[in-house]
């Protein structure tokens, strides 16, 4: 898994034979080569020689891919020959499901991992959701649903990563969700521009800032916050270039302070699309992905949702670093057994369908 955050690839070796619960065997990052992270974010954005660029990463990253998995297997022992297949999401460079033709992209050429490691490799998930009148996105609801369930209360999942999405499982009710938004995606990129780090570790740098109100209103105005689900976005639409146009008339802003206003923007906007949940109240959230280690964002979520409380899927069993990779080894696991894998109310689909396009080694 390599999400848009491009902090890492997410190894997750994991063991479905128990069908209670899938076991992490093992996880790993394997780290982006900046080179390679700097073309990506290139690539995301339109440009020049768009066709031969990305053509070269697609094979680069499926490379990369293949290293990372050959790698894991190693430490652990395991062959190729126990694994059944392997789940790749991709490297996601276009996501646009409001075109009249809409469509997503992603790269990583699965052909390559396939060679590379000797196993089948599942890829190409999203596409079949859209032919189905889909978005595409997000596919990890239906993991959640699979795995974090309860009956006893009602739950939202919250993962947080370059996009934040919720995933809601009330009792009584289908699984329902969306993209709220922003994750990391423009705290990462306006810190990477003023203090050259990748992340703002723990929300240190936003903590020294104060929130400014007028530019969190102009930035929540954005229309994505108004649409109704189902909806899902990218770094086509929440971009550096994007922040850096609504800063122009606003004035002086010292840039802490700007890094604690986007802060509060991610912890808004999904503090906002839980409580507009028509199904029920929400007992319980818990956070998952990179942004679920920001201390101070996590602080906000919790004060702005006084009546539900925070935790994190680590403590229901489902590692939070690792959801994520874990979720695309099981949808992997469902296109092998031919059962189908999308939420049709969170993407938007017309039924449900088998999702993934299945690559046999040579």
């Amino acid at each position: 898994m390599s999400g848009t955050s491009l902090d890492a690839i997410d190894v997750a070796l994991v063991n479905f034979s128990n069908s209670q619960a899938p076991q992490l065997m093992l996880a790993r990052n394997w780290s982006i080569p900046s080179v390679l992270r700097v073309q990506i974010e290139n690539l995301c954005q339109p440009s020049g020689d768009e066709i031969n660029r990305m053509g070269e990463l697609d094979v680069q990253i499926g490379e990369l891919f293949a290293e990372a998995v050959l790698s894991a297997l190693q430490e652990t022992g395991i062959s190729a020959a126990q694994v059944r297949a392997i789940g790749s999401h991709g490297q996601t460079i276009r996501h646009h499901p409001f075109r009249s033709s809409p469509f997503t992209l992603q790269i990583g050429d699965p052909n390559t991992i396939a060679f590379r490691t000797g196993i089948t490799t599942v890829a190409d998930f999203r596409r079949m959701d859209i032919a189905a009148g889909g978005q595409g996105a997000p596919l990890v609801p239906a993991f959640h649903d699979a795995v974090l369930r309860s009956e006893k209360e009602n739950r939202a999942i919250v993962n947080i990563g370059g996009m934040a999405n919720i995933t809601v499982l009330a009792k009584n009710f289908p699984v329902s969700g969306f993209d709220t938004g922003p994750g990391n995606v423009l705290m990462d990129a306006w810190i990477q521009k003023h203090l050259q780090q990748t992340h703002d570790a723990e929300g240190r740098w936003a903590r020294s800032g104060q929130g400014h109100e007028t530019l969190l209103n102009k930035l929540l105005s954005h229309p994505y916050f108004s649409l109704p689900a189902p909806k899902s976005t990218g770094r086509e639409m929440f971009h550096l270039a994007w922040l850096e146009s609504q800063l122009l008339d606003m004035g002086e802003i010292k840039t802490e302070d700007v890094q604690r206003t986007l802060l509060e923007l991610t912890a808004r906007s999904i503090a906002l699309a839980i409580e507009q949940q028509p199904a029920a109240a929400i007992d319980r959230v818990l956070l998952c992905g990179g942004g679920s280690h920001n201390a101070l964002l996590c602080e906000r979520i919790a004060e702005l949702l006084p009546q539900s409380q925070l935790g994190s899927t680590t403590d229901f069993g489902v590692p939070a670093d690792w959801l994520e990779a874990m979720a695309f080894a099981w949808l992997a696991k469902q296109r092998m057994e031919g059962k189908t894998s999308n939420a049709p109310a969170v993407t938007g689909a017309s039924r449900p369908c088998v999702l993934g396009g299945v690559h046999l080694p040579s």
